[in-house]
């Protein structure tokens, strides 16, 4: 909608929900043109943009109509922001310190940031006892693999159903691990997409996390693997293996 009234206030504010967008949005929505004093007060002083850049972002066509929808919208996030404030409130309220220091150790996994990781506590607790194994748990969130066997030979299949929540947490989770290149994660998402692609690699980059999850909520510190996990596995094999090939090559 901004776009549509040529107002590129976005370009110029890391958030075009915090609190100096607003204000600036605000006055870009008046009847009148804000002047250089009203923009330097909304003006938050960890803004870089200088006051000349916000003044020509807010600078657009804007008609009536456009005005009263952009209206709209702002007052809908700004209940739904309340709303969430008093969710977040709430769970602070019911939840115990066991909680929290639950939630911290897993922010320790790559990818896993504190919401994420107040959501995965949210699905399956703190207490894993439930769960006699690890795998347990990732069959119950639906990210393990399918049971399609005949004949002794296990086929492709797809991952079964699970709790939809804690799978599409982790999945986005993933995403974000895979994206830093000095972790297990990232190595095993390389190694896997080239032959399962991106959707079935990221499960299973999701289903690694979970057991990871699981054993630092049994009490296990988590340790990452390394980025170069799989080049120094099998090390002596692999150098065994090269150098009959450089002695085939002469």
């Amino acid at each position: 909608m901004l776009e549509g009234m040529n107002i590129k206030l976005g370009d110029f504010v890391s958030d075009i929900n915090g609190k100096s967008a607003g204000k600036l949005l605000n006055l870009a929505l008046g009847s009148d043109a804000p002047t250089d004093e009203q923009i330097a007060e909304a003006m938050d002083k960890r803004l870089k943009s200088s006051l000349e850049e916000l003044k020509e972002s807010l600078n657009g066509i804007i008609t009536p109509l456009q005005r009263e929808l952009v209206a709209v919208v702002i007052n809908v996030i700004k209940e739904q922001t309340e709303q969430i404030a008093k969710v977040e409130a709430l769970i602070k309220k019911y939840t115990n310190e066991a909680y929290d220091e639950a939630a911290r150790q897993l922010e320790v996994v790559p990818g896993i940031a504190t919401k994420s990781a107040q959501a995965i506590i949210a699905e399956i607790g703190i207490d894993m006892s439930r769960f006699p194994t690890a795998n347990h748990l990732c069959a119950w969130a639906g990210l393990a693999p399918g049971n399609n066997e005949s004949a002794g030979k296990r086929k492709k299949s797809k991952t079964r159903k699970g709790n939809k929540h804690i799978k599409k947490t982790l999945t986005q989770c993933a995403k974000s691990a895979v994206m830093n290149k000095s972790n297990f994660f990232h190595a095993q998402y390389q190694r896997l997409v080239v032959r399962l692609g991106a959707n079935k690699a990221t499960i299973a980059v999701a289903h690694s996390m979970l057991i990871a999850i699981y054993h630092i909520l049994s009490g296990n510190e988590y340790k990452d693997l390394g980025a170069d996990y799989y080049t120094q596995f099998n090390k002596d094999k692999k150098i065994k293996s090269h150098l009959k090939q450089l002695e085939k090559l002469g």
